[in-house]
């Protein structure tokens, strides 16, 4: 069983950057690939492009794709094992994982944290509980500490864009109203990391990520700082980890905005979606020449088309 959520080594993440821009430029190239080949799509939580483009990357390669949202359309598992049913779960993940393993060729799961239990999200226990389960091949469309296809994306992006060899990139913590999970600010970090980025990593103290995915990454808690002269500025809000899930501050002053980034004039920014307009970040820069945000939300298929062609090979 191949388990793909996690950034693995500089050269599957060229192959995967490199693989991306080839569908970018001939989408239906590899459209028998996946003919006769079946994929279910899985979401406990929400979701608007992960899953129209994880269905599109599909179709791409000639699969067929079948969405469920389990969280409204399927019984309520019980995921720990050993257990005695006699509450309000109607099916254990044994069961329900093991028919959806006969069912298709390939699962892709959506699964959020808790924010509550720190242990098993850090372990990532429902994607694996599922993996384990099912017997296939199964792909992340965010889990609770990592949404890869997300960050396979903006690697695509920052490779089209950059304009040096190791361009600097800012991940900056930005403002939100509510409890925010770690996963699209830890793949990113990772991958940026991974691929050799000048990465810098900026938040108010107390927000720290896990140290997992920020190991040699640049940790600033001047944000002005930490701006000057990025080439890249990656916007994203996240609850604490240490406290984990907590907000310990809404500083609105940490809104990214054009002033923000006079000492960077070059800089592109980046942001996954959705985004709390005029708190995260301003209209002025999100809808201005600086946004890569449509090129990233554009390269969701393509990212996703390139890990399924990986796991269809």
């Amino acid at each position: 069983m191949k388990y793909y959520t996690q950034f693995e080594n500089k050269s599957l993440a060229d192959q995967l950057i490199q693989k991306a821009l080839e569908y970018k430029k001939a989408p239906l190239s590899d459209n028998n690939l996946g003919r006769g080949k079946r994929i279910g799509l899985l979401f406990l939580n929400p979701s608007l492009r992960t899953r129209v483009s994880t269905q599109i990357a599909a179709s791409n390669l000639g699969m067929e794709s079948i969405v469920l949202n389990m969280d409204k359309e399927s019984w309520a598992l019980e995921m720990e094992d050993g257990v005695i049913m006699n509450q309000g779960k109607a099916e254990h993940i044994r069961d329900a994982a093991g028919v959806l393993g006969s069912y298709f060729d390939i699962l892709a799961l959506r699964a959020f944290p808790s924010l509550t239990n720190k242990d098993e999200d850090s372990e990532d226990f429902i994607l694996h509980q599922f993996a384990k389960h099912s017997g296939l091949p199964l792909i992340s469309l965010e889990s609770a500490i990592r949404h890869p296809l997300q960050s396979l994306a903006d690697m695509v992006t920052i490779q089209e864009h950059k304009q040096k060899e190791k361009p600097k990139v800012v991940l900056t913590w930005a403002p939100h109203i509510k409890a925010i999970p770690h996963a699209v600010a830890n793949s990113f970090a990772e991958w940026s990391i991974g691929c050799g980025h000048d990465v810098t990593i900026t938040h108010p103290e107390g927000y720290e990520l896990d140290e997992r995915f920020t190991q040699g990454a640049t940790i600033e808690h001047d944000q002005d700082k930490a701006l000057a002269n990025a080439d890249f500025v990656y916007v994203k809000n996240w609850s604490a980890f240490n406290e984990y899930g907590k907000i310990l501050c809404t500083d609105e002053s940490w809104m990214l905005n054009e002033q923000k980034l006079s000492q960077a004039p070059n800089a592109k920014v980046m942001h996954c979606l959705p985004v709390r307009r005029n708190v995260e970040l301003s209209d002025e820069i999100l809808d201005g020449p600086r946004s890569l945000v449509q090129h990233q939300a554009k390269n969701r298929v393509f990212a996703a088309q390139a890990a399924l062609s990986e796991l269809l090979k």
